[in-house]
């Protein structure tokens, strides 16, 4: 259970450093606005988004058992958090995220880091798609510039206010987010090493400015990002409360961990090489619990930064360090100019990025599973969506498992990581 990074500074070298801090600055650029996203969709501060990226990320570069693995929040966590701050506000999903660090703690201890492997591949992409179409739909208030003065959680009603709604339609809001998600696309496509993210929020945002149009910024519906990290701090802790969150938190460390044994895994594909997964389990759970204490969100592996930072020439952990140390000097620095990114540019900065989480590049495989399988994925997605994210993985694992036992005579899954 040796951090990856221990082991890495053994052959160190100048070229080697360079190189990752290449990657770092440029994997920093990408999350940026991610975290900034992240953070509105599920409901809280901003400035919760940065702070997650520098300790979690930090930490999970300090701990993990990946060479390259990035830290920070992530848009599976988007529907779990959104629901813990609905109903038990920031303060409860501090201490729901703190005890999560704590139970992937005992997990990496007790070496529960290989037991990804048992759970039901269509569980996995049930759950990841019914979160994508959430967080698209999430973002249709701000992307269209919609007025909604209180827009539901539950999925349904939520269609159905935006229906109601759409004679408040705001053009200008519809052509930033729209020329965002052009951008975006664009910029991947014909630079796939640049961090294209930023800079296509900018542009977006800063036309928005520059035109005075009629479109909401970070600055005009939370406030000034604060310049410095807060103090850490520990939240109410109660009997009764630890007993409430108890189920948000096995959520929150059931994502966090198979997120990132995921990414791991992606990023074993395209360097070639071999992850500690109960090392990786382990600092999930530190992440946390110092994410937590700043009064951050859930941290988990990021696979799409995760490969940026792959593609950007990163080798070891040290560019995931730098990764967290440039976003925190950005936050020092020019936390002022971050509340000028328009809200619809962010919205379709979500929406590109809940397309993205869908893998509509492996629909075609999904619907060849055997039957049992598809109707498994089909399953775990509707709950997703219409039930509730922890009943959708209970009723989805449970049932996986006991068609695994049926056939019995299958081996375990040869996973098919995801892209996203």
């Amino acid at each position: 259970m040796t951090p990856k990074l221990l082991t890495t500074l053994q052959t160190y070298s100048r070229p080697l450093f360079v190189g990752d801090l290449l990657a770092g600055v440029t994997v920093a650029m990408v999350a940026l606005p991610l975290s900034l996203a992240i953070a509105i969709a599920s409901g809280a501060d901003p400035a919760t988004g940065l702070i997650t990226a520098i300790v979690g990320g930090f930490l999970i570069s300090l701990l993990g058992g990946s060479r390259v693995q990035i830290g920070g929040p992530t848009g599976a966590f988007i529907v779990v958090v959104f629901g813990v701050i609905a109903a038990h506000g920031h303060d409860g999903l501090v201490l729901a995220t703190l005890m999560a660090g704590g139970l992937l703690l005992i997990a990496g201890a007790l070496r529960a880091g290989n037991l990804i492997s048992y759970i039901p591949e269509p569980v996995i992409y049930g759950f990841t798609i019914g979160i994508a179409i959430i967080i698209g739909t999430s973002q249709l208030k701000d992307f269209l510039g919609l007025t909604v003065a209180d827009l539901p959680a539950e999925f349904f009603d939520k269609l159905h206010a935006l229906w109601l709604s759409r004679g408040s339609l705001n053009v200008a809001s519809l052509g930033v987010g729209a020329a965002t998600i052009v951008l975006i696309v664009g910029l991947r496509r014909l630079f796939p090493r640049f961090p294209g993210l930023i800079v296509a929020v900018a542009l977006t945002s800063g036309a928005a400015v520059l035109f005075d149009l009629p479109v909401d910024t970070i600055r005009s519906r939370f406030g000034d990002l604060p310049a410095t990290l807060p103090m850490p701090h520990l939240p109410v802790i109660t009997y009764g409360r630890l007993v409430e969150l108890l189920p948000s938190a096995f959520v929150i460390a059931f994502l966090a961990g198979v997120e990132s044994l995921l990414s791991a895994m992606v990023a074993d594909r395209m360097i070639n090489s071999r992850h500690r997964s109960n090392a990786e389990v382990l600092a999930q759970g530190a992440a946390n619990i110092g994410s937590a204490l700043f009064g951050g969100l859930p941290a988990t592996g990021a696979i799409a930064r995760t490969a940026t930072n792959v593609r950007a020439g990163g080798k070891t952990p040290v560019a995931g360090l730098v990764h967290a140390l440039t976003i925190l000097v950005v936050m020092m620095v020019a936390a002022p100019l971050a509340g000028y990114l328009a809200m619809p540019a962010l919205a379709g900065l979500l929406l590109v990025t809940a397309w993205n989480m869908s893998e509509p590049q492996h629909w075609r495989h999904h619907l060849k599973l055997p039957v049992p399988d598809l109707l498994l994925l089909l399953l775990t997605l509707v709950l997703t969506v219409v039930a509730d994210l922890a009943v959708a993985i209970g009723v989805g694992v449970a049932v996986g498992l006991a068609l695994r036992l049926r056939r019995r005579n299958v081996p375990p899954a040869d996973w098919h990581t995801p892209d996203r």
